[in-house]
């Protein structure tokens, strides 16, 4: 079954019969094709689901259809533009930029790659945009979607390879 999720700048985030809330970009949402590095928005558009990264120290696999990938302490995804491995896992420590991905904070317990620019990359216009765990106060992201973890969990459960989730006004 391809499931559909909407996150909306009004801070909805709905779909499969379920609603709830979310935080998007401090940057708010803006056009994919106005989208910089570093701007902290969320870009709007209807982007595939990659795989599941989550933390096996912190928490088991949840239940998901998607690829699961667990994390480790060098975990990294490159924010360098320049670089030929740009919104790309990496190894860290790592020559160019890198935000790690194995923080001290719970928000990348659970991360859910998005497909955006990633087919093809085109340097400069965002990395890293993930669904991944809101803080308890749902403070604004840097550019991705967070919902609260029990959210993200009932989410997961029907997130297959061919689902979508878009970012929308």
């Amino acid at each position: 079954m391809n499931s559909l999720f909407i996150a909306r700048a009004n801070g909805t985030f709905s779909g499969m019969d379920i609603a709830c809330r979310c935080a998007l970009g401090a940057g708010g949402v803006i056009g994919a094709n106005l989208k910089r590095e570093g701007d902290g928005a969320s870009p709007i558009g209807v982007w595939p689901v990659r795989r599941l990264y989550y933390r096996p120290d912190r928490t088991l696999p949840p239940e998901t259809r998607l690829p699961k990938v667990p994390l480790r302490p060098q975990d990294g995804w490159c924010d360098a533009p320049d670089d030929p491995l740009y919104n790309r896992p990496v190894a860290l420590p790592y020559p160019a930029s890198a935000e790690k991905l194995w923080r001290a904070d719970h928000v990348y317990n659970l991360i859910v790659e998005l497909g955006y620019n990633d087919d093809p990359v085109v340097p400069g216009h965002g990395s890293a945009i993930f669904l991944h765990l809101a803080r308890e106060t749902f403070q604004p992201t840097e550019g991705c979607i967070a919902l609260a973890e029990a959210d993200l969990r009932t989410v997961l459960r029907f997130l297959t390879p061919d689902s979508r989730i878009e970012i929308a006004i």
